[in-house]
């Protein structure tokens, strides 16, 4: 039996509520199974920690991840510490520490779930958002100086290397290749940006070269906004910078019905470092504590771990026990206009995942 060691980080917030509801999830899938099992290590880091320690995690933090083989993340985001000390000091500094640069985000309408596109068919929105997750908008380069006085000046730079756009570019175009349509769209804004978002362009054209089965086109990120609204049957694969992969992703979240249903994988694809997977919904305050959160994000984040891992047909179980689950109303949290609660949709999908087990097993 393979046994693998999973770190679950809940962070801030509604994390605190809806890691734990993955953990449950993943311990009723194994016990099912006789191929697999999991040993876990939970890490108290986030804000309750740095009001403790004044940091958001150890500074040696990352070697104590660094022999798992997955990381299950909750939120990093508290209204009583600044943002960027919270998104830098925690989850930016494991993404980077682990150079997990691919960012993945699928999206689709699961059943039973009221998008806002109302002449959308379900299977008209299916998409899957890469997301450059290393430099670019967010390579932290940049500073102030004068601060306080009438000259103070701010600067962010938006740095990108050759080394990285093309390895995101060609990972990319091997996940566009990997899905039925076959089909990619570069999302970019080379009409203003004119220095690396050319350069962007070029490598994406040159990387195209080497996926002559890929059908690819180009979009500026403020016609793709428009696009994902207006002709959502015309996309799949998408690959964007960190900022407007970060934006667009929301967007899809959103047409696709709520942001609490979302994954993310953050991804070393190379396997040098554990990979990271994650609810996008953040920590959401206003909800906290109340048994309100919707673990479907979280939920479905299981869902890529394990296909991570290469437990491909459990990765089919589980998506199959939470379509299950969001195809009654009855299951449905308020972010999705019902009055489930935390606790009753884990016991719903993990009830699921243990009655096709017995189903499977009698025949």
């Amino acid at each position: 039996m393979k046994t693998y060691r999973i770190a679950t980080i809940p962070g801030d917030g509604i994390g605190k509520e809806v890691v734990p509801a993955g953990r449950k999830l993943l311990e009723a899938l194994a016990a099912t199974s006789s191929k697999f099992a999991f040993e876990f290590e939970d890490f108290d880091w986030g804000g309750d920690y740095y009001r403790k320690t004044g940091a958001m995690m150890p500074a040696d933090g990352l070697d104590a991840l660094r022999n798992k083989d997955a990381i299950l993340f909750g939120s990093a985001g508290d209204p009583h510490i600044p943002d960027h000390i919270t998104l830098w000091g925690l989850r930016l500094k494991i993404c980077q520490g682990f150079d997990q640069y691919a960012n993945v985000r699928p999206t689709r309408i699961l059943p039973g779930i009221d998008a806002p596109l109302k002449r959308c068919k379900s299977e008209d929105l299916n998409w899957v958002i890469v997301r450059e997750n290393s430099e670019g908008e967010y390579a932290g380069v940049g500073g102030r100086v004068h601060q306080g006085h009438p000259l103070e000046a701010a600067t962010d730079v938006s740095m990108m290397t050759r080394a990285g756009v093309e390895r995101i570019m060609r990972f990319a175009f091997k996940l566009a290749q990997s899905r039925p349509r076959k089909l990619l769209t570069v999302v970019t804004k080379s009409n203003a940006q004119r220095h690396a978002m050319v350069m962007w362009d070029e490598i994406a054209l040159q990387i195209s070269r080497e996926f002559p089965d890929v059908k690819w086109d180009k979009e500026l990120v403020d016609a793709a906004t428009a696009r994902m609204v207006n002709r959502p049957a015309t996309l799949d694969t998408i690959v964007a910078t960190n900022l407007h992969a970060d934006i667009l992703s929301d967007l899809a979240a959103a047409l696709a019905g709520s942001l609490g249903i979302a994954p993310t994988g953050n991804i070393d694809p190379e396997r040098r470092y554990p990979s990271m997977f994650e609810p996008i919904h953040g920590s959401a305050f206003d909800i906290m504590g109340r048994g309100l959160a919707n673990p479907v994000g979280t939920f479905w984040s299981v869902v890529m771990l394990l296909e991570h891992l290469g437990e491909h047909e459990a990765a089919a179980q589980v998506m199959r026990a939470v379509e299950a689950v969001t195809a009654d109303p009855a299951l449905h949290t308020g972010d999705l206009g019902g009055q489930a609660t935390t606790a009753q949709v884990t016991e719903a999908v993990c009830g699921f995942v243990a009655k096709a087990a017995q189903v499977r097993q009698a025949a």
